[in-house]
């Protein structure tokens, strides 16, 4: 009889394209496509495991380069596959170690580490040969059957403004399917949006993507959407695009009405992010959340130390899974918040935001996922469904959900049309402000 796990027999490197809205953040606008990467693998038992991660070339010669280091291992040994990926990896020479915390999204890759595919997938692989869906696998196994998500509301422009080929669904039957390609840039809107959002999945709380209007202008949009969801817990992330004085001259009237504020300010004055967000907690009574100035266990360290932050938006992708799940369980221990934050993504990503969810322990806040602004990109065939506000966890073994190879060959065709495969903001706001660049102290449209 053959001891140990099934062995890994197959991995495959798979980039795949997706369809997007003309989305406003601080870095610009979305462009008409997203990149991912997938991965796949195939074991001795005959099963395939799956994971997705940031897109781009980069990410996927970095994958590619794991592929010997991953084929001929036991699954069950994937704690040490991950170790030998890590000591065989240097650091680029473009990363000089500052991470997001200005947010130029060329770093972004940098940040996001491509080997947590890998993790996925074996923990699919994993699971399913010992009959425990992935979240069993995690921390403390399940701590929920529903994962709490929100609805994350962005400013959007007029890709009509653009000669780039947007997708039009404004023949959609499906109103936020048609609602989702539209401009919206006004209070009235933002507040449609949230309202669409809540008819279609249920979100009673909402996250407002900021860092595109002046910040009084931003909260205008989030008092509207306070009025029109009392009971709703409402939230901006303006990607620290705010100057200390601003974010605290701003936030300070909206205690009431915001249940937290994600990286209000960031580097200033020869002060890193963390310093300074540590002074705005001084000066004005919000929690607050972040996903660029603790996107590692040091920057943690020492974002933990200044108590600069109460809520870690510990995206996987970042983190890893076991990571993400470890840092779910220290924040607990210690009083603090867990979350997830989110790019934009396809099905596998959001099924593994399920999984690590549904170990986190505690009372995790909402959680960011874009999916909503993907949905109907399906590459599963059995992508699990928002509803009510809550994300369903799948029981089924490992992951618990079916790769389409199909679909995944079609958004594969799709990202080798491409003519780059790097995100990269600044083309789409050049249409709506000539000789636009990115400015991390100036929201996108204030120029």
């Amino acid at each position: 009889m053959e001891k140990g796990t099934p062995v890994v027999v197959d991995m495959q490197v798979i980039p795949v394209a997706g369809h997007d809205s003309m989305l406003m953040t601080l870095s610009g606008a979305h462009g008409p496509f997203f990149t991912r990467n997938l991965v796949i693998l195939k074991d001795s038992a005959g099963h395939t495991g799956i994971g997705e991660i940031h897109g781009g070339d980069y990410t996927c010669d970095a994958l590619t380069s794991c592929i010997p280091l991953v084929v001929g291992k036991q699954i069950g040994t994937y704690r040490k596959i991950l170790d030998s990926i890590h000591k065989a990896s240097s650091r680029s020479a473009e990363d000089d170690g500052e991470g997001i915390q200005s947010l130029d999204i060329s770093k972004l890759k940098f940040v996001v580490k491509a080997e947590w595919a890998i993790e996925c997938a074996l923990l699919d692989l994993l699971g399913q040969y010992l009959d425990l869906p992935v979240c069993e696998l995690l921390g403390d196994g399940k701590q929920r059957d529903k994962v709490e998500t929100l609805g994350y509301l962005f400013y959007v422009s007029d890709k009509k403004k653009a000669d780039l080929p947007y997708l039009d669904e404004c023949y959609s039957v499906d109103p936020w399917f048609k609602l989702r390609r539209e401009e919206m840039l006004t209070p009235e809107r933002i507040v449609e949006q949230a309202c669409t959002l809540n008819d279609k999945y249920g979100f009673k709380n909402f996250k407002l993507k900021g860092g595109v209007l002046a910040g009084a202008e931003e909260m205008e949009a989030i008092k509207a959407l306070k009025k029109q969801f009392p009971e709703g817990r409402i939230n901006i992330d303006p990607n620290g695009a705010w100057s200390l004085e601003e974010a605290v001259r701003i936030c300070k009237p909206m205690e009431g009405v915001l249940t937290y504020i994600e990286d209000p300010c960031g580097p200033e004055a020869g002060f890193s992010s963390r310093e300074i967000m540590a002074e705005f907690k001084n000066a004005v009574n919000l929690p607050v959340a972040t996903n660029m100035i603790a996107t590692d266990w040091r920057q943690f360290y020492h974002a933990a130390a200044l108590k600069s932050v109460d809520i870690v938006l510990a995206d996987p992708h970042f983190w890893g899974f076991g990571g993400s799940v470890r840092m779910a369980q220290i924040l607990n221990d210690w009083g603090l918040t867990w979350g997830s934050h989110s790019n934009n993504h396809f099905d596998i990503t959001l099924t593994a935001f399920a999984h690590v969810a549904a170990a986190a322990p505690g009372n995790p806040t909402a959680l960011d996922t874009h999916w909503i602004w993907q949905d109907g990109q399906n590459l599963l065939d059995d992508t699990p469904q928002i509803k009510d506000g809550y994300l369903e966890v799948p029981t089924k073994p490992g992951l618990g959900v079916t790769i389409n190879m199909d679909k995944v060959m079609e958004a594969n065709k799709l990202y080798n049309q491409l003519p780059y495969h790097d995100r990269n903001d600044a083309e789409a706001m050049q249409y709506l402000i000539p000789n636009w660049k990115f400015d991390s102290k100036k929201p996108c449209l204030v120029r």
